[in-house]
């Protein structure tokens, strides 16, 4: 494996040099899922560029991240669950809202699992660059799966807001907010915890997000605040709010997916090394730069 690059001198003629890298895997690999995770986040509790940019091979290499990855599934599938449950009995299109992003969250655990695996295959003489292209195949899942949440979520809260109805079981949703509050802090604790333990930046960062999203689920309350009170729209109405984030975490991670499929790179990092290219002896100007 080699890194190459192109410069043209002043005389017209473009030279390509080859590199040998000796190390086969030098920089962190610029698909990890993790990132796409990490930056899924951004939307809803920013963090530092720099931060992002360090796609961790701690998440994939190490076995106490990966069981991370899982017992987190296994949490919020578990708090999904008890929400559901009241959602039936109550008929709480807010509490779906929030039960169903929950769900999406637990289960975008899967593609980043087998992402993980596949990504440590070895390179074959038919897959020469290895299987880093799996993260992107989970890339396409979760945001597969977040649209399907979203529209899901949105389906039930408009036709709620066109057929108001009263909300049964109060008190229980309101138990099943704190529920899914409760949940989403005991993960992003654990995620937090083992992420620093590990030296993973991206499971931290999706540890803060989980924490955001038991906030999301602390504005059920508000619906069943508002049902008590005898208000029938509170429902639907924080059911499309809380549609209204999903809606948002799936353009950024849509918006992060085609980045990567498309071979993005920071316009900075192109403009420095095109001055670099400049900089050097005889070369008088960079007729064209690309980079991966």
């Amino acid at each position: 494996m080699s890194d190459r690059h192109e410069h043209q001198h002043g005389h017209g003629h473009r030279h390509a040099h080859d590199h040998p890298n000796p190390d086969p895997h030098p920089h962190p690999h610029p698909h990890s899922p993790t990132g796409l995770r990490h930056r899924i986040a951004h939307l809803l509790k920013p963090h530092s560029h720099e931060t992002a940019d360090k796609l961790d091979s701690a998440l994939g290499s190490s076995a106490r991240g990966m069981r991370a990855l899982w017992v987190s599934l296994a949490v919020l599938g578990v708090t999904a669950l008890a929400q559901a449950v009241v959602v039936v009995a109550s008929g709480s299109v807010a509490l779906l809202g929030d039960t169903v992003h929950n769900t999406a969250d637990a289960l975008t655990a899967v593609p980043l699992g087998i992402a993980f695996v596949l990504g440590r295959r070895a390179a074959t003489r038919r897959f020469t660059y290895g299987y880093g292209r799996a993260e992107d195949l989970a890339g396409i899942a979760i945001v597969l799966t977040i649209a399907a949440s979203a529209a899901f979520a949105a389906w039930t809260a408009v036709d709620r807001l066109l057929d108001p109805r009263p909300m049964a079981q109060i008190p229980a949703v309101a138990v099943a907010a704190l529920v899914g509050f409760a949940g989403n802090e005991w993960v992003a604790r654990y995620r937090i915890r083992v992420g620093r333990a590990i030296g993973s930046a991206a499971l931290v960062a999706d540890g803060l997000h989980a924490r955001t999203d038991g906030f999301t689920s602390l504005a059920v309350l508000l619906s069943a605040g508002g049902a008590a009170l005898g208000w029938q729209l509170a429902d639907p109405i924080v059911g499309l709010a809380i549609t209204a984030a999903i809606v948002l975490v799936l353009r950024d991670a849509a918006r992060e997916v085609f980045r990567r499929v498309m071979d993005a790179v920071d316009p900075a990092l192109v403009d420095r090394a095109e001055q670099a290219l400049r900089e050097v002896a005889g070369v008088r100007e960079v007729g064209e730069l690309r980079l991966r």
